[in-house]
């Protein structure tokens, strides 16, 4: 298969693994706290990828480690507590959409900190994408008082960081191999993920039901949603460009929404209208 091919193969198997966290962290949450979630979610990453890829790590350099500890930072840790707490406030589907920025962010942090160049396109792109997140997030503020948008603005952090990630594969990461930078990720993060776990008082519950039933759900998320799709996505980023790899959070909302669907979440009119500005505003900005 050529690599044509094959970056278009992983950007849809990730668009299904990544769409299907959100109702994962959403299941997750009803047994634990955001934090124990997004600890145990890491934990279970960690102890899958060193059992698949410890030997892989002698690939990593010495000088390399420390951009491994940037990029575990910023593309898992960070984020998977940000997304946790967000998403007791507000729906799976308002959290997918708001995702799909991350390709604008990947482009504006590429031309601030990485020297990328842009065009006019970009930057409409850049403006029209602002304009979406605004109206999706002052509409949702009104259709549903219930929920706290202000927890929005986790999401947000949540995408520079995944975007901040993306720029620092691309430009120092690009010669190692993906297990190796995802297990090396995941082993920097293990320690002060577990420590957060069980200092959490998680241990004292594990014979509840509910605990055990969101530990299963974390599990799923952490291997699969996390674990694999991390090793699949850093190959996506080496086989192309930064904002075409993160343009699988076009199709994120797709798979996340009919799950919320499914899950008996609903979308307004003018929050879809807003949700399709997001991604013009995400495709411009993505063209070359």
């Amino acid at each position: 298969m050529s690599n044509q091919q094959l970056k278009w193969l992983f950007l849809m198997v990730l668009a299904v693994i990544w769409g299907s966290s959100f109702i994962l962290i959403k299941r997750g949450l009803v047994g634990l706290t955001p934090i124990q979630l997004g600890a145990a979610r890491i934990t279970f990453s960690a102890v899958f990828l060193l059992i698949i890829g410890f030997g892989s790590l002698r690939e990593i350099r010495h000088h390399q480690w420390k951009y491994i500890a940037l990029t575990s930072l910023f593309g898992t840790f960070i984020p998977a507590f940000l997304f946790a707490i967000a998403q007791t406030q507000i729906s799976s589907s308002i959290s997918s959409i708001l995702n799909s920025l991350t390709p604008l962010n990947t482009l504006l942090i590429g031309i601030l900190a990485f020297g990328l160049t842009f065009k006019r396109a970009q930057l409409l792109g850049v403006i029209i994408g602002l304009i979406g997140t605004l109206l999706l997030i002052i509409n949702g503020a009104i259709s549903h008082p219930n929920q706290n948008y202000g927890y929005t603005v986790l999401v947000l952090i949540a995408s520079l960081c995944y975007a901040t990630n993306v720029n620092l594969i691309k430009k120092y990461l690009s010669d190692v191999k993906p297990l190796s930078i995802t297990t090396g990720n995941f082993l920097v993060m293990l320690l002060p993920a577990a420590i957060l776990l069980f200092s959490s008082g998680i241990s004292a519950h594990f014979h509840e039901v509910k605990i055990q039933h969101s530990l299963f759900y974390v599990m799923i998320l952490g291997v699969i949603g996390t674990g694999i799709a991390n090793i699949l996505f850093y190959k996506l980023i080496q086989l192309s460009a930064p904002v075409f790899a993160t343009s699988v959070t076009y199709l994120i909302p797709v798979v996340a929404i009919g799950w919320g669907i499914y899950d008996g979440e609903s979308l307004t009119a003018v929050q879809g209208l807003g949700a399709s500005i997001i991604l013009l505003g995400v495709y411009l900005s993505s063209k070359k």
